[in-house]
């Protein structure tokens, strides 16, 4: 069972009942509805009693949540209790992604390189930490949240950074982590008993428009990943492998990525985070030849036995972005979606409905997402390229320079 709506939800039930799995959706959100449905049974949280309840009738024995704000939910409890293994680690290992100063602390204790940090509580703190460090910050929210009143705004000036302070939301304070430039990349392993198994390295393209400009859209706008047991690009061995007696005491057992910075001849941890991710999450799953026993070993405590396919070594994952993406303020009428010919790769839908002849209209900002594979990384374009296009509605998008940067990782 998936706990989430949208693409990620319908990709995740799609490959794992393509790999021989029974599946089936519970709607955590008020929005993006349609898409799951076209791979299962779906089942709206906010007139389910319980989840347990729910687990139990659906016969799940195991549950894949979409967001970290599971273990906030007024069902959290139930779920723990029911027969179902979460893929997710729970308790104390969630902090390193929930708690961006928690985070920071185990970089410290462990030794792995971290930005300079402050976690300012109001608007005074932070323009006098500006004050007497006149450097360029990322503003985040301190606790990470879908719903955190701070969304992450990337300053590469100390200007840019104080003309912000000056108008966020203090809430629940911010969260200022010196800019170390724009050579990032990612990895995606599995953690159980203490060890730590390499899936993937990857990019997510997070600026809005081509060339890597615009603003930072509120989810990428497209990404790669590269089947990477083996650590080539040694994220894993600097960011990871660190945290082997944390992961011990905390009996941490599920995914985690990390992403970084290269800079200095090393890597900076700049964030955790305790799933998949929403963007490389299709293309593992399918890039796996047992995405089913993977997932299910993982969850009930044991290490994974990680196989790749053959000529998927590299996937490509592209965003069509609706009208006003990414100013989702601006809202348009739900149009239509048309199509070009047929769709040869993966496409999974977001915020999309059916009409009344059974037809895709786009109702919000992000439409779909185009994921392919092949043997090298300009293949899995190729495709990925080649598909995007066939789908257009009013207004529509994407960044056809997926891959033209800041690849391989370590690149601008």
């Amino acid at each position: 069972m998936v706990l989430g709506v949208g693409g990620f939800a319908q990709a995740v039930m799609q490959i794992l009942s393509d790999d021989g799995a029974e599946v089936s959706c519970a709607l955590t959100r008020n929005y993006a509805h349609a898409a799951p449905t076209l791979a299962g049974p779906t089942h709206d949280l906010a007139s389910a009693e319980s989840l347990a309840e729910l687990i139990d009738r659906q016969s799940a024995d195991l549950v894949v949540p979409m967001s970290i704000d599971w273990a906030k939910a007024t069902w959290t409890g139930s779920l723990l209790a029911s027969r179902a293994a979460v893929f997710s680690p729970t308790g104390d290992a969630m902090l390193i992604e929930r708690d961006r100063d928690f985070a920071r602390q185990l970089c410290q204790r462990f030794g792995v390189p971290f930005p300079a940090s402050h976690v300012a509580h109001n608007r005074l703190d932070a323009l006098e930490f500006l004050d007497r460090e006149p450097r360029a910050f990322v503003i985040k929210n301190p606790l990470c949240s879908p719903n955190s009143p701070v969304h992450t705004i990337l300053c590469e000036t100390p200007g840019d950074t104080r003309a912000w302070l000056e108008r966020i939301n203090y809430a629940e304070g911010v969260f200022l982590q010196e800019y170390l430039g724009r050579r990032e990349a990612g990895h995606i392993a599995l953690v159980a008993n203490g060890e730590v198994h390499s899936l993937v390295t990857n990019q997510e393209y997070k600026r809005a428009h081509a060339g890597n400009m615009g603003i930072v859209a509120g989810a990428p706008m497209g990404g790669l990943a590269q089947a990477d047991p083996g650590d080539q690009y040694g994220l894993a061995k600097a960011l990871l492998h660190p945290f082997k007696p944390w992961f011990v005491e905390t009996g941490y057992t599920g995914p985690i990525q990390a992403t970084g910075i290269f800079r200095d001849g090393q890597w900076h941890a700049i964030e955790y985070n305790i799933r998949l991710g929403i963007t490389a999450t299709p293309m593992i799953l399918r890039m796996l030849e047992n995405p089913v026993a993977t997932l299910m070993r993982l969850a009930s405590g044991e290490s994974p036995e990680v196989r790749f396919r053959a000529g998927h070594e590299f996937g490509a994952s592209m965003t069509l972005a609706g009208y006003g993406y990414p100013f989702v303020q601006l809202e348009g009428p739900s149009v239509p979606v048309t199509f070009e010919g047929e769709l040869a790769c993966d496409v999974w839908w977001n915020e999309v409905a059916f009409d009344d002849g059974g037809g895709l209209l786009a109702t919000g900002h992000r439409v779909a997402d185009v994921v392919a594979f092949g043997p090298a990384v300009s293949a899995a374009l190729a495709v990925a390229n080649e598909n995007i296009r066939k789908i257009r509605c009013l207004g529509s998008y994407f960044r056809p320079d997926i891959g033209e940067s800041l690849w391989p990782p370590g690149n601008e």
